[in-house]
């Protein structure tokens, strides 16, 4: 710590800063405030995309036992769409950036992001690997 002055830590990238500060420097208010009016332009198109892809891998997934080629479809497509949308508009929830900072935070969705996708492609070869064990 630097002397009697109290620190905290950058919005943007976590670093330490002054108590008065917001961010470290002009590139991270930047770039947060890029993040935040981004947010406000796509903010309600990834609520709906969210929501339709959550219901639709669960639908797939409960399809998948009457229909299974339709389960599957249905299921993958919404991994993907899913882990897409979480890649191109990283919005973590309110809580990952108090406590990763919107930096970080957004880093962690994108990688949660590719493991949606992991998790689609993963269900699908383990649906083409074993189509005994699941006839159509």
């Amino acid at each position: 710590m630097k002397g009697s002055e109290n620190l905290k830590k950058c919005d943007y990238c976590a670093k330490e800063i002054s108590y008065f500060e917001q961010y470290c420097s002009e590139e991270c208010h930047g770039n947060a405030n890029k993040y935040y009016e981004t947010t406000e332009k796509y903010g309600k198109l990834f609520s709906i995309i969210n929501m339709i892809c959550f219901f639709g891998i669960t639908i797939g997934i409960f399809l998948f036992a009457f229909l299974r080629t339709a389960g599957m479809i249905i299921t993958v497509a919404s991994c993907d769409i899913l882990g897409i949308m979480l890649i191109l508009l990283p919005f973590p929830t309110e809580n990952m950036i108090s406590k990763y900072k919107l930096k970080k935070a957004t880093k962690i969705t994108r990688i949660i992001g590719l493991a949606v996708i992991g998790l689609g492609f993963m269900f699908l070869i383990f649906m083409l690997l074993f189509p005994i064990i699941f006839p159509d």
